[in-house]
């Protein structure tokens, strides 16, 4: 069964409800593989469209209900719509982050692992994110991983994000990591190192990880698209 000390199988349930954002997902074979499923409706549909997701967090802060106050505000129009208790499963001040995945994926699909900031100021809200993978950016001479920093509304941090062409393919497993330091932040794929970013949000940030199905072009697909996580692991320096 999923941890619950460690995850929270919902998406931003506080911009949409805890019911419409509830993650698809099964656990077998010492892997946990989060799907979008043919019946998924979309989380939020008044605010997304017809964006669906199956996603887990380590974290939860939002204000009160009717409020604009919580993490990832993505439409300014949003408000709390269902009040949430604040969780704090695993909200890391820096450290080593690495997940170890696969994704099988078409091209209305994206998979990420990214980092948010858990927002009880509003300003700390950047983001660092480890991997992104969109399914259009998967082909025959290489996939496009998405990483780097989003400003997001941290006036302290610069938009220093990057979408890499790499020979690899997200279908098999891979290990995707990033250090986030006082200074800088390195980012990793199967150990190698494809760049240094100089900036580093200066806050507590939790774990957003997730799959979506996007609004647009359709593939038809026999089997519901998958992101499959051996492991997701955290290290701090003592």
């Amino acid at each position: 069964e999923l941890d619950r000390r460690h995850w929270l199988p919902h998406y931003l349930p506080q911009w949409s409800s805890r019911a419409a954002s509830a993650a698809r997902y099964a656990i077998a074979d010492g892997c946990l593989t989060l799907r979008i499923d043919p019946d998924q409706k979309p989380w939020c549909p008044e605010f997304d469209g017809d964006v669906k997701v199956s996603s887990l967090q380590t974290g939860l802060f939002a204000g009160p209900l009717g409020s604009a106050i919580g993490q990832h505000r993505f439409n300014e129009r949003v408000r709390v719509r269902e009040a949430q208790p604040t969780e704090r499963h695993y909200v890391p001040l820096c450290g080593y982050f690495e997940l170890r995945a696969r994704a099988d994926i078409g091209i209305d699909n994206l998979v990420a692992l990214w980092m948010i900031g858990f927002e009880e100021q509003p300003e700390d809200s950047g983001e660092i994110t480890v991997m992104e993978i969109f399914g259009r950016n998967v082909g025959s001479e290489g996939t496009r991983l998405g990483h780097g920093i989003k400003r997001v509304n941290d006036p302290r941090l610069d938009q220093d994000f990057h979408e890499d062409l790499l020979p690899f393919n997200p279908i098999d497993w891979h290990v995707y990591a990033a250090e986030w330091t006082p200074d800088h932040v390195d980012f990793f794929i199967d150990g190698r190192r494809l760049r240094r970013i100089a900036q580093s949000p200066a806050y507590r940030m939790q774990f957003m990880l997730n799959i979506y199905e996007l609004p647009g072009a359709r593939t038809l697909r026999n089997e519901p698209a998958t992101l499959t996580i051996d492991y997701l692991r955290g290290y701090r320096r003592l």
